[in-house]
C-alpha cells in the first residue's frame, strides 16, 4: 500500500508560523525565519533559513520542505520563484482584511486538517474571530482620521487595502492618506513629506511598535506632525499581525477605541 507523503512544513512568515503553532502543528514544522519568534517556547527548536527577504535557500532545500508557507506582502516573488524547483506545494497567502483569517483557516484545514487536533483548533479560532467581528459590528463607531505610522525617517504609513487598514476600520478609523496601494509593491506603504496639508485633520495617530519601533521617545516629534491628534504608542504585532492574532487584536482596538 503506499504510504501519504511526508509533511515536511516551513514558514516564512512570523504570523503563520505563530498559527502553525496555534493549529497543533509545531511537530511538522521543519523551518522559519528569524522573526518567527511566536510563541518562543515552541519555534526555539525549529531552524532558522534567514529572513523573510533573504532565505537561505541552501539550507532550505537540505531540510526538505513538502509545504512553504508564504505572503504576499512579506517574501519576494524571486524566492517564491526559486522555492518552485524543489519545494512541491507553495503555499501564498495574502490576507487583506480582519475577514480573510476565516478563508484563511480554510485554506489551512485543506491542507493539514486531517492531521490530529487541527479542526478542533482551528474552530476555535474561527469562533474566538466571528465574536470579535460581531462585537465590533454590533455599534456605530464614530468616524474618526487616523494616521499609522510604521517608520520613521521618512515617515511611512499604510494604503487603505492593507490588512492594518481595515483593521483600524472596524472601529471606524479611516486611515490617511486616502490612497489604495494595490495587490502587492511599495505603494502599499506611501512615505509622507511631513508638510502634507491634511496631517492638521488626524485624529488618531498612531506609533507601531513594529516594524519600526516606537516609543515613549517619539510622541512629541509625531504630536508636532499631527498637532490636532491624540497620539499613542500601539502594538503593531496585535494590529497586523493576521492568525491567532486576529481576535485579540480586534478586542484590542475596541478598547482603543472607547478610551477616547
Amino acid at each position: 500500500m503506499t504510504q501519504p507523503p511526508e509533511i515536511r512544513i516551513a514558514s516564512l512568515v512570523p504570523s503563520l508560523t505563530e498559527l502553525l503553532v496555534a493549529l497543533g502543528l509545531a511537530p511538522w514544522l521543519v523551518a522559519r525565519t528569524g522573526f518567527c519568534i511566536h510563541p518562543a517556547a515552541a519555534v526555539a527548536s525549529i531552524p532558522k533559513i534567514g529572513g523573510t527577504k533573504d532565505v537561505n535557500l541552501a539550507k532550505l532545500r537540505r531540510l526538505a520542505p513538502s509545504h512553504v508557507l508564504v505572503n504576499v506582502d512579506e517574501n519576494r516573488l524571486e524566492t517564491v520563484t526559486a522555492l518552485r524547483e524543489f519545494v512541491p506545494n507553495i503555499v501564498v497567502t495574502h490576507p487583506n482584511a480582519p475577514q480573510d483569517n476565516l478563508a484563511l483557516l480554510d485554506q489551512m484545514l485543506a491542507l493539514f486538517g486531517h492531521l490530529p487536533g487541527v479542526a478542533d483548533r482551528a474552530a476555535a479560532l474561527r469562533r474566538a474571530l466571528e465574536n470579535e467581528l460581531a462585537a465590533c459590528a454590533a455599534r456605530p463607531w464614530p468616524a474618526r482620521r487616523a494616521l499609522y505610522l510604521i517608520w520613521r525617517a521618512p515617515w511611512m504609513t499604510v494604503a487603505r487595502d492593507t490588512y492594518i487598514a481595515r483593521m483600524l476600520a472596524q472601529v471606524g478609523w479611516q486611515t490617511w492618506p486616502p490612497v489604495e496601494g494595490g495587490e502587492h509593491g511599495a505603494a502599499r506603504y506611501p512615505a509622507l513629506n511631513g508638510d502634507e496639508p491634511w496631517l492638521a485633520g488626524i485624529d488618531e495617530l498612531l506609533l507601531s511598535s513594529e516594524p519600526y519601533r516606537f516609543d515613549a521617545s517619539h510622541l512629541a516629534e509625531a504630536q508636532a506632525l499631527c498637532p490636532n491628534a491624540h497620539v499613542r504608542l500601539v502594538d503593531g504585532e496585535l494590529l497586523s499581525w493576521y492568525g491567532p492574532r486576529a481576535a485579540p487584536g480586534l478586542a484590542y482596538l475596541r478598547r482603543l477605541a472607547t478610551q477616547g
